[in-house]
């Protein structure tokens, strides 16, 4: 089974829209659209694409999480929203309304940083009912400091119950204060890393697999700034055994998300 962890899909009319000068000098590998994932998907033989919302706006929560809840379910996994300027009951009510299997963060686009105490309350009462992932370090028009690896660390520390998935290694483009500061902890690492996880020094990657466990990587593309079958090509051609990568394409989503293989994945294994 392949996973993709990380994508993020918007309504037809307005995609074009949201992507437009959203990541400047980053080439997209794809239109933002349903459609447009199905044919990533393919592409790479994914089983399941994991979708984000984002609610950039505290008003805009229920409009976030009614369309992501509404998506076709066979092949993609919808991740809600959450805002802290929204009442704790608010947000839960949201995403249950919604029936979505877990929630997205992020803290550049919606402008707060992850030590707010008002995220704090909120993810209190998410812990042991959904999986959290979260953006962490740069990118997005930020410099990091909103979402730290250090923040991660503490939140993960506080809330042992939370289910915490810490995007492009702990830390875009801070992949050494991530290095510092998660590896070990009870945190799982996404491998999305646009334009591609390959610009980064395969040793590297050897390394952090190594050190933080195959068991807590995630395979994660960031579609549509990132090719998700290029990026599984990326993490084959490290060389690490079969059975980490295994876990890291889709193995620990599976236990994580609880996923019934689907009838491709049963298919491909009696043709092996």
């Amino acid at each position: 089974m392949i996973v993709d962890m990380h994508n993020h899909v918007w309504p037809d009319k307005i995609a074009a829209r949201a992507l437009e000068g959203a990541i400047p000098d980053m080439p997209l590998q794809g239109d933002g659209t349903i459609a447009g994932l199905y044919a990533a998907q393919d592409a790479g033989d994914i089983d399941y694409s994991v979708c984000l919302a984002v609610a950039h706006d505290p008003e805009h929560l229920e409009r976030a999480n009614t369309f992501i809840g509404q998506i076709d379910r066979t092949r993609l996994i919808p991740f809600g929203t959450i805002h802290p300027r929204r009442s704790v009951e608010d947000n839960l009510a949201s995403l249950r309304a919604s029936h979505v299997s877990g929630v997205k963060l992020h803290p550049t686009f919606q402008k707060y940083r992850l030590d707010d105490t008002g995220l704090f309350d909120v993810l209190e009462a998410l812990a042991g009912s959904y999986p959290v992932i979260a953006h962490v370090g740069a990118g997005g028009g930020g410099d990091g400091s909103q979402a730290t690896p250090e923040m991660v660390r503490d939140i993960a520390r506080a809330l042992p119950t939370l289910t915490l998935i810490a995007c492009h290694f702990g830390g875009y483009q801070h992949i050494d204060n991530a290095m510092r500061n998660l590896i070990g902890e009870p945190v799982y690492f996404d491998t999305s890393w646009p334009p591609s996880v390959g610009t980064l020094d395969p040793s590297l990657l050897r390394r952090i697999i190594d050190e933080h466990g195959s068991d807590r990587i995630l395979f994660a593309s960031d579609w549509p700034t990132a090719s998700p079958a290029k990026e599984i090509s990326a993490l084959r051609s490290l060389g690490i055994p079969e059975d980490d990568l295994h876990l890291i394409l889709g193995g620990n989503a599976q236990r994580i998300l609880n996923l019934s293989p689907r009838l491709i994945d049963m298919d491909r294994t009696a043709d092996s």
